[in-house]
């Protein structure tokens, strides 16, 4: 029974009407006091506990109007547009007055890219909002028309904005980047000024005033300019930013770390200043810190869609730039292009070029910098991109031409790099050397400069000033593994194995991913004969990548420096099989492999593989071209290398080498040709010169070689090879003593190992008794004694003159500086043989036969020294093979012959005999005439 008695009963629905209500009452009390802390928590800019509280508010109650506003402006400070969106329209639904919304709103949705909806949207009319609402939401009209490439309907904007009282610094400020967007500085400036005559000493107002002169390069007003901004307010970002990429331009790089540092303090994740931070890191050669910095930088921008930013160029380029310095080149693309889209023939444009180059999109990129270089004609930087891209191309005497032209009107040292890179692509090492040295000597950080010098000296023998310049690269980025791989390279040249070791290694340690310091460490191990250490690091590479083509072509020459002959071909096989058509090295080396190992039928097997891989490149066609003359198929040699001058472009480099082996398959129109195409593209490449001058005067026109010799003197006054043609021109006159002058310049100019042994030549045919040849090769070695070349050119004058116990010498000392050199083994047998020791000759010249078997001088020595020690068997068998060999050889001929009688075999020895008497001039002609006489 009810207390209430029977009679009392309350409705049904009004017992719940009235428990929803109590319920209600204390949600709406929760949800307040979640909204109050949100509000505090707001205020004193804890955002995300304040956007925690305002969530925990609307689970109690979701009809809170203050909670979705002030969610909205939570979320929209958090960078979160489109939630912030959804709060904003929320609250409009559930009838709040539009004036409290509409700037936030329209702020939200230019931030999602969305800047057309801003004139669209109803809540968005100006007209019948409030003025300082209405005020506030012009300007961000104006930008919103700005963003969308409509200036003149941003400007109108600003106008109706400033016509409401008061007039205020907002207004004006607004006017400034529209203004320099356009390039109209007088107007931005004046701007600027407005607005700080109404708001004196306002931190963004003078910070406006300051990006005029930076637009304009006047960098230090615009440095002044920053640094009033924040001694009026400290903690102005934009300031900050702005005054650290400033600093970086000034190349003031503590400054600007301190002030990209301070600006990480305010804002930890700010895409802009990490993106600063990883450009000082990169300058110091910290690439670790650089990528880490590009990384977060990604992180940060990577997860905003796309469209939210494409009104936002800075945003866009900053992760484009970022993923670019990450190498991600494909994430790079799509940002810069929409930046560029907003700010056509800006800086942006060379940044994309440089993507399009790496698709390859060569003719895209050319047409972008093309443009760019339109609208600002002075740009070195372009013009070094588009200098490097004509070289790309092949055309490098236009990229020659247009260093020249910057030059002209700015001698910067980067100028002289591309200069210099784009003389060297053409062939023109002498003049890129001056150029480059120039660039580096007064910019060290022209790192491409620096390097190309190292290459350069080490091509010419330099290997000291390569030290130099790599150690001078080493401490303009001490943290970049690049530059210790130089510094290795450099140091093993000259010799400096364990400080080649430690450079190698220091790479390692910046990098520990590079795989090339670990191969440099390998190659120091080969060289100290540290087989074992070699072979471990080769085999941890290839287990942990068993495709790793790097290291198995190294594997191949650690197999050579064990004297694995038979392990070569097989590494280098396995390196070619999963190389890519970009590396073509194992399948290169393959064939100058089995070339120099007398294997003309797998070599061109391999040269065809190599152009199934990559059928259009150059540098296929010339091995298979090597391969073919090996094979004695001249005339396919010709067709390939016909073929091979048509798709090299250009390029000089390349034809001279084309133009020089259709030299060998005597295709003198061929190489006339593929030399005019070379010099055309670079008149003063020199090996095309020189080139030229031998094809003239195999033509028969020696006014023309030397004419061309004499211009190779003039480029190279200090180069042997304009007197060796010289002297070649002589030769072909007749005129024994020019060439003798010529040859004394060639070896006085450029005292090497070459231009001794053509002037020891020389002496020789003009003198065989005399001793001039010899005293010239012994007063080389005594200042040159590990010069194997200039032993054994001694060992033969000496020969020559009958002085055989100091030619056997010459040999000997020779072959401890290369034990299976295997013109030194042949020549020190035939010393022996003339000594009266034919059985240790032809011990000897099984030594040179066991590493050349194809060498005919060789086959001819052995056989002829057992000829003479009495095994007739292995001495036919050795002589007839070298018959076949070479059928015009009288000496040949003359060897066999008596080997043949000896045998007994004397109708066939009178056959070979006969042949070689046709001949009048060889060595062996007394002996043959005696032997001829006892067979009749």
């Amino acid at each position: 029974m009810s207390i209430l008695g029977t009679g009392w009963r309350l409705p049904a629905a009004a017992a719940l009407l009235a428990l929803s209500a109590a319920g209600a009452h204390a949600d709406s009390a929760k949800a307040s006091r979640y909204y109050e802390d949100a509000l505090k928590r707001f205020e004193r800019q804890d955002i995300d506990g304040a956007v925690i509280q305002l969530k925990n508010a609307l689970q109690q109650d979701a009809r809170m109007l203050t909670v979705h506003v002030l969610l909205g402006k939570a979320l929209l400070m958090r960078s979160e547009a489109a939630a912030a969106e959804i709060e904003f329209n929320e609250a409009l639904s559930q009838g709040i007055n539009r004036a409290e919304v509409a700037v936030p709103l329209a702020q939200a949705l230019v931030a999602q890219g969305k800047q057309a909806e801003v004139f669209k949207q109803p809540a968005l009319v100006p007209e019948g909002l409030p003025d300082p609402v209405r005020k506030q939401l012009l300007l961000v009209r104006a930008g919103a028309a700005s963003d969308l490439g409509d200036p003149t309907r941003a400007q109108a904007q600003i106008e109706l904005a400033r016509a409401i009282p008061p007039d205020n610094a907002d207004a004006w400020l607004a006017e400034v980047p529209l203004r320099v967007r356009a390039r109209q500085f007088d107007q931005a400036t004046a701007a600027a000024e407005r607005g700080l005559q109404l708001a004196p000493g306002n931190a963004e107002a003078l910070y406006q005033r300051a990006t005029v002169p930076h637009v304009q390069g006047r960098a230090e007003e615009a440095l002044k300019g920053y640094d009033q901004a924040l001694a009026a307010d400290p903690r102005y970002l934009e300031a900050q930013l702005a005054r650290a990429g400033l600093l970086i331009d000034l190349n003031r790089d503590a400054d600007a770390l301190a002030q990209a540092q301070a600006a990480l303090k305010l804002a930890p994740t700010e895409p802009r200043a990490l993106y600063l931070t990883a450009v000082l890191a990169e300058r110091r050669g910290d690439a670790a810190s650089a990528r880490k910095a590009l990384k977060a930088v990604t992180d940060e921008l990577d997860p905003v869609p796309i469209e939210f930013i494409r009104y936002r160029p800075q945003a866009l380029m900053l992760n484009g730039l970022a993923h670019f310095g990450l190498g991600q080149m494909e994430k790079a693309k799509p940002y810069l292009e929409y930046a560029q889209r907003q700010t056509p023939n800006s800086p942006l444009s060379k940044l994309l070029a440089q993507v399009y180059v790496a698709e390859p999109n060569l003719d895209r990129a050319a047409e972008v910098l093309d443009s760019y270089l339109k609208a600002y004609p002075g740009d070195g930087q372009a013009l070094v991109m588009m200098a490097t891209l004509q070289m790309a191309q092949g055309r490098h005497a236009r990229a020659a031409a247009l260093m020249q032209e910057a030059l002209k009107a700015k001698d910067a040292p980067e100028f002289r790099t591309a200069l210099g890179l784009s003389l060297l692509r053409s062939g023109q090492s002498g003049d890129a050397v001056g150029e480059l040295e120039k660039a580096f000597q007064r910019d060290p950080r022209q790192s491409y400069a620096g390097m190309a010098l190292v290459s350069l000296y080490l091509r010419n023998g330099q290997a000291a000033k390569a030290v130099a310049t790599a150690d001078k690269l080493v401490k303009q980025a001490p943290g970049n593994p690049t530059m210790w791989m130089q510094l290795g390279l450099a140091r093993r040249a000259a010799g400096n194995l364990p400080g080649a070791r430690e450079a190698y290694e220091k790479a390692g340690q910046f990098d520990k991913g590079l795989v090339e310091a670990q191969l440099g460490v390998t190659r120091i191990d080969i060289s100290e004969r540290k087989f074992d250490a070699a072979q471990a690091r080769l085999d941890a590479l290839i287990k942990a990548d068993e495709k790793n083509a790097d290291a198995l072509y190294e594997m191949a020459l650690l197999s050579e420096a064990r004297g694995q002959t038979a392990e070569v071909a097989r590494w280098l096989t396995r390196a070619a099989d999963v190389s890519s058509a970009r590396n073509t090295r194992a399948d290169l080396a393959l064939v100058a492999w089995q070339l120099r190992q007398g294997q003309p039928g797998p070599a061109q097997e391999a040269a065809k593989r190599l152009l199934a891989k990559t059928p259009e490149d150059p540098q296929a066609m010339i091995a298979y071209a090597q391969a073919q003359l090996a094979n004695r198929d001249t005339n396919g040699a010709r067709i390939t290398l016909t073929n091979a001058a048509r798709r090299s472009g250009f390029g000089a480099d390349p034809l001279a080498q084309i133009a020089a082996l259709q030299l060998d398959a005597r295709d003198l129109a061929g190489a006339a040709y593929s030399l005019d195409k070379a010099l055309q593209s670079a008149p003063r490449h020199l090996a095309a010169l020189g080139l030229s001058s031998t094809v003239a005067l195999q033509q028969g026109n020696p006014a023309l070689a030397e004419k061309q010799a004499r211009q190779v003197i003039q480029l190279r006054p200090q180069a042997a090879i304009g007197y060796t043609l010289l002297a070649d021109v002589a030769q072909a006159r007749r005129q024994p003593a020019q060439v003798l002058e010529a040859l004394r310049k060639a070896h006085e100019v450029q005292p090497t190992s070459g231009s001794l042994l053509a002037l020891m030549r020389a002496l020789s045919q003009q003198d065989p008794a005399g001793k001039a040849a010899q005293d010239l090769g012994e007063r080389w070695l005594k200042t040159h004694p590990s010069d194997l070349a200039a032993w054994k050119a001694l060992g033969d004058a000496q020969a020559r003159t009958g002085a055989f116990p100091a030619a056997r010498r010459s040999f000997e000392t020779a072959l401890k500086l290369r034990a299976d050199d295997v013109e030194a083994l042949n020549n020190l047998a035939s010393t022996m043989i003339r000594q009266g020791e034919p059985a240790a000759a032809a011990v000897v010249a099984e030594r040179a036969l066991a590493k050349d078997p194809r060498n005919v001088a060789v086959i001819d020595t052995a056989g002829w020294a057992y000829h003479l020690s009495g095994n007739a068997d292995r001495a036919l068998q050795l002589l007839r093979d070298a018959r076949l060999r070479e059928p015009n050889s009288p000496d040949i001929r003359y060897h066999l012959a008596a080997a043949l009688a000896k045998a007994g075999r004397k109708a066939e020895a009178k056959e070979e005999l006969d042949a070689a008497l046709r001949s009048t001039a060889f060595e062996s002609h007394k002996d043959a005439l005696f032997l001829s006489q006892t067979l009749r």
